[in-house]
C-alpha cells in the first residue's frame, strides 16, 4: 500500500524533492490557485502553519491551473504573489495537474484514497484538502470551500498530531 513518503516533487524552484523529508510529520497537502475566489484560504493557511508547524504539522501547497486557469503564472509568479501576499513560509511546489490523463503521481495516490469526510474521486476544486499522518496515510480529506481553520479540519489536524 503506498504512502505519500515513496512519491518525489518538483518544488516551487525547480529541485526535485522526496516527500520522504516529511516522515514524522503531519501534512495538509493543497491544490493552490492564485486568481481563485478561495485564494484567501492562503491566510488561513499560514494561520494555521504557524500554530502546529512545531507540533509538526507541514503544509504542502501545489499550484494548479485546471480550474478555470485560476493559476496562470509561473513557478517564478506564483511564490512572489504567495510571499507578497501572504507571507507563505511552507512548501510551495511546481504547478500540478491534479485529475485526467497528466495528473500527478501524488494526486492519482491521493484522490483513490477512500477518506473521510470526502471519499475517493477527482479534485473538485482549487483549495481541496488531504490530511496525512506521520505514516504517511491520508487520513481525511475536506471540501475546497472548507476554510482551514474550520472546527472539524482542526480537529482532524490535532488528532493526526496526537
Amino acid at each position: 500500500m503506498p504512502n505519500l513518503h515513496e512519491f518525489t516533487a518538483t518544488t516551487i524552484d525547480g529541485d526535485q524533492r522526496s516527500l520522504s523529508d516529511f516522515k514524522d510529520r503531519v501534512c495538509l497537502i493543497v491544490n493552490v490557485a492564485s486568481k481563485c475566489g478561495l485564494t484567501p484560504q492562503y491566510d488561513g493557511l499560514q494561520r494555521l502553519y504557524g500554530r502546529f508547524q512545531t507540533q509538526g504539522l507541514e503544509i504542502l501547497a501545489f499550484p494548479c491551473n485546471q480550474f478555470a486557469g485560476q493559476e496562470p503564472g509561473g513557478e517564478a509568479e506564483i511564490r512572489e504573489f504567495c510571499t507578497a501576499n501572504y507571507d507563505v513560509t511552507f512548501p510551495l511546489f511546481a504547478k500540478v495537474d491534479v485529475n485526467g490523463d497528466d495528473r500527478s503521481p501524488l494526486y492519482a495516490w491521493l484522490t483513490s484514497e477512500d477518506t473521510a469526510p470526502e471519499g475517493p474521486g477527482d479534485v473538485k476544486w482549487n483549495f481541496e484538502k488531504f490530511l496525512v499522518d506521520r505514516g504517511g496515510h491520508v487520513v481525511a480529506r475536506f471540501e475546497p470551500p472548507t476554510e482551514p481553520e474550520a472546527k472539524d479540519v482542526l480537529a482532524a489536524v490535532e488528532a493526526a498530531l496526537g
